[in-house]
């Protein structure tokens, strides 16, 4: 019964020592439940909480996440600010808002909802362009949905408007386009926006490349701002990638040929095919052909001569 007892207290964590001073003042038959509250009383702790000496820094994550907090895997091996290693952002807004609004609607909540997912991602630059006579009251033409959003932008140095003024009651609006692809241009970041800005294209021949490889268009999914995981097409890069300062290549992966050797592709299959170690053979219908066509020897003459008589 003693060497029981000292057992399972031993598993405990409790020190041997301990267990036997409380035996002796119990006496060996004493409960289970009595010799822990002798235990406890005494002061004697387990030796794993003992040996704890500051609280662990190990958090549980998601499965499938790279990291304890969805910010510290943007940070870089030297443990370095993300923001050195993410693009800057430079948004459309109102195509971001016109397009949250459903193109009726000026909706600015679209705005918060694109701000906020970058955000989230680690970007430190991030700013919005609006049109100046978006901050007039909203009007029948041209209704504006949670406006107050803009103003809390401004303040925290996000939106920036575009300039606009009347002349003799008519609106003088400059163009906003403009901005958003010189700035996004001269930081060497990325805009966010569904507009292909065709003329700007045409314009200069710099811009023109730096909208199609650095424009990064966007869908609303129930009040969901979601980017395309490939923006540049299906052998693009990842978005990852594409908001990065310095991207990580995937490491080439060779998928096997579904119809393994009875394959009938030749050097035109895109698969990876073990049995053909340079990827350069014909097809079978092309080897067939090229065998018909080469001559036969003369000793193979000679046999098909004796065969035929």
């Amino acid at each position: 019964v003693h060497q029981s007892k000292l057992d399972f207290f031993c598993k405990l964590g409790y020190s041997k020592q301990d267990i036997c001073k409380v035996l002796e003042n119990l006496g060996q038959e004493a409960l289970e439940d009595d010799v822990l509250k002798e235990l406890i009383r005494v002061g004697s702790k387990p030796q794993a909480l003992e040996s704890q000496v500051q609280p662990s820094l190990v958090k549980l994550v998601a499965r499938g996440s790279c990291s304890a907090s969805p910010r510290s895997k943007w940070l870089g091996e030297d443990g370095s600010d993300s923001s050195d290693h993410l693009r800057p952002i430079v948004i459309d807004g109102s195509n971001v808002a016109m397009s949250h609004g459903n193109k009726e609607i000026f909706s600015c909540w679209g705005i918060q909802l694109a701000v906020d997912w970058f955000r989230e991602r680690g970007h430190t630059y991030i700013k919005v362009f609006v049109p100046l006579w978006r901050k007039e009251p909203p009007r029948q033409d041209s209704p504006i949905a949670d406006q107050h959003i803009l103003e809390e932008l401004e303040k925290q140095s996000i939106l920036v408007y575009t300039p606009s003024r009347k002349v003799k009651g008519k609106r003088v609006v400059c163009y906003d386009d403009r901005y958003i692809v010189k700035v996004a241009y001269e930081k060497d970041g990325v805009i966010v926006s569904n507009d292909h800005y065709r003329d700007l294209q045409n314009e200069n021949p710099e811009w023109k490349w730096f909208i199609e490889q650095r424009l990064l268009m966007y869908s609303f999914v129930s009040n969901r701002f979601m980017p395309p995981d490939d923006p540049l097409g299906r052998h693009g890069p990842t978005l990852n990638n594409f908001l990065s300062k310095q991207p990580v290549l995937p490491e080439p992966k060779w998928q096997p040929c579904p119809y393994g050797k009875k394959c009938t592709y030749g050097n035109k299959c895109k698969f990876y095919h073990p049995e053909r170690p340079h990827q350069a053979q014909l097809s079978v219908a092309d080897e067939l052909r090229a065998k018909i066509k080469v001559p036969l020897s003369k000793g193979q003459e000679e046999e098909q001569c004796n065969c035929s008589l």
